[in-house]
Protein backbone atom coordinates (compact mmCIF):
# COMPACT_ATOMS: atom_id res chain seq x y z
CA UNK A 1 0.00 0.00 0.00
CA UNK A 2 2.42 2.15 0.22
CA UNK A 3 3.78 2.00 -2.83
CA UNK A 4 0.57 4.84 -3.72
CA UNK A 5 1.83 8.68 -3.58
CA UNK A 6 -0.02 9.99 -1.14
CA UNK A 7 -0.72 7.49 1.38
CA UNK A 8 1.13 7.29 3.91
CA UNK A 9 1.07 4.66 6.57
CA UNK A 10 -1.44 6.26 8.66
CA UNK A 11 -3.95 6.88 5.54
CA UNK A 12 -2.59 3.44 4.62
CA UNK A 13 -3.87 1.82 7.25
CA UNK A 14 -6.90 3.44 7.25
CA UNK A 15 -7.47 2.22 3.66
CA UNK A 16 -7.19 -1.62 4.33
CA UNK A 17 -8.73 -1.37 7.65
CA UNK A 18 -11.69 0.22 6.17
CA UNK A 19 -11.94 -2.12 3.10
CA UNK A 20 -11.39 -5.63 5.12
CA UNK A 21 -10.93 -8.48 3.40
CA UNK A 22 -11.00 -7.14 -0.38
CA UNK A 23 -11.87 -10.64 -1.58
CA UNK A 24 -15.75 -9.79 -0.74
CA UNK A 25 -15.13 -7.74 -3.71
CA UNK A 26 -16.07 -9.02 -6.90
CA UNK A 27 -15.38 -5.96 -8.93
CA UNK A 28 -14.08 -2.70 -8.97
CA UNK A 29 -17.79 -1.31 -8.87
CA UNK A 30 -18.37 -2.96 -5.79
CA UNK A 31 -15.70 -1.27 -3.77
CA UNK A 32 -16.46 1.99 -5.82
CA UNK A 33 -19.85 1.38 -4.29
CA UNK A 34 -19.20 0.45 -1.04
CA UNK A 35 -16.91 3.40 -0.50
CA UNK A 36 -19.54 5.89 -1.84
CA UNK A 37 -18.06 7.17 -4.46
CA UNK A 38 -20.22 5.95 -7.12
CA UNK A 39 -23.08 8.84 -8.67
CA UNK A 40 -27.04 8.39 -7.63
CA UNK A 41 -28.91 7.85 -10.21
CA UNK A 42 -32.77 9.16 -10.93
CA UNK A 43 -34.55 7.42 -13.38
CA UNK A 44 -37.77 7.84 -14.96
CA UNK A 45 -38.82 5.83 -17.99
CA UNK A 46 -36.33 7.11 -21.09
CA UNK A 47 -34.75 10.12 -18.59
CA UNK A 48 -31.53 9.78 -16.78
CA UNK A 49 -29.82 12.37 -14.30
CA UNK A 50 -26.63 11.71 -12.56
CA UNK A 51 -26.35 13.72 -9.49
CA UNK A 52 -23.59 13.59 -6.83
CA UNK A 53 -21.71 10.46 -4.95
CA UNK A 54 -24.11 8.28 -3.06
CA UNK A 55 -22.31 8.37 0.14
CA UNK A 56 -23.50 5.09 1.16
CA UNK A 57 -20.80 3.80 3.53
CA UNK A 58 -17.48 4.60 5.02
CA UNK A 59 -17.27 8.33 5.48
CA UNK A 60 -13.52 7.36 7.10
CA UNK A 61 -12.70 5.72 3.76
CA UNK A 62 -14.08 8.20 1.58
CA UNK A 63 -12.18 10.80 3.74
CA UNK A 64 -8.78 9.02 3.18
CA UNK A 65 -9.14 8.45 -0.01
CA UNK A 66 -9.68 12.02 -0.40
CA UNK A 67 -6.47 12.56 1.03
CA UNK A 68 -4.56 10.62 -0.53
CA UNK A 69 -5.95 11.83 -3.84
CA UNK A 70 -5.09 15.88 -2.89
CA UNK A 71 -1.51 14.38 -2.13
CA UNK A 72 -1.58 11.62 -5.14
CA UNK A 73 -2.21 14.62 -7.86
CA UNK A 74 1.03 16.87 -6.26
CA UNK A 75 3.35 14.09 -7.12
CA UNK A 76 2.02 11.48 -9.45
CA UNK A 77 2.16 12.54 -12.86
CA UNK A 78 -0.39 10.23 -14.21
CA UNK A 79 -3.43 11.32 -10.96
CA UNK A 80 -1.89 14.66 -11.85
CA UNK A 81 -2.58 14.95 -15.20
CA UNK A 82 -5.90 12.86 -14.77
CA UNK A 83 -6.89 16.10 -12.21
CA UNK A 84 -5.49 18.54 -14.65
CA UNK A 85 -7.93 17.15 -17.26
CA UNK A 86 -10.95 17.41 -14.91
CA UNK A 87 -9.73 20.89 -13.47
CA UNK A 88 -10.30 22.38 -16.70
CA UNK A 89 -13.80 21.90 -16.66
CA UNK A 90 -14.85 21.10 -13.43
CA UNK A 91 -14.83 22.34 -9.81
CA UNK A 92 -11.57 21.34 -7.39
CA UNK A 93 -13.97 19.03 -5.10
CA UNK A 94 -15.48 17.62 -7.96
CA UNK A 95 -12.22 16.49 -9.81
CA UNK A 96 -10.35 15.40 -6.82
CA UNK A 97 -13.22 13.24 -5.90
CA UNK A 98 -13.22 11.80 -9.08
CA UNK A 99 -9.07 11.28 -8.80
CA UNK A 100 -9.89 9.32 -5.34
CA UNK A 101 -12.46 7.24 -7.50
CA UNK A 102 -9.64 6.17 -9.86
CA UNK A 103 -7.23 5.97 -6.90
CA UNK A 104 -9.36 3.41 -4.40
CA UNK A 105 -9.57 1.68 -8.36
CA UNK A 106 -5.94 1.60 -8.72
CA UNK A 107 -5.98 -0.06 -4.60
CA UNK A 108 -8.65 -2.59 -5.63
CA UNK A 109 -6.44 -3.88 -8.51
CA UNK A 110 -3.23 -3.50 -6.24
CA UNK A 111 -4.84 -5.75 -3.10
CA UNK A 112 -6.35 -8.44 -6.02
CA UNK A 113 -3.54 -8.94 -7.81
CA UNK A 114 -0.72 -8.46 -5.12
CA UNK A 115 1.07 -5.87 -7.03
CA UNK A 116 2.70 -2.29 -6.27
CA UNK A 117 1.41 0.74 -7.83
CA UNK A 118 2.27 1.24 -10.98
CA UNK A 119 0.32 3.58 -13.49
CA UNK A 120 -0.34 3.36 -17.25
CA UNK A 121 2.57 5.46 -19.42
Amino acid sequence: MLSIPGAGNFTSAVIVSELGEIDRFDRHEEVVSYAGLDPTVHQSGETEVRGSISKEDSAVLRWALVQAATNAVRYDEYLGNFYTRLKEWKKHKIAIVATARKLLVSIFYMLTHKEVYDPPE
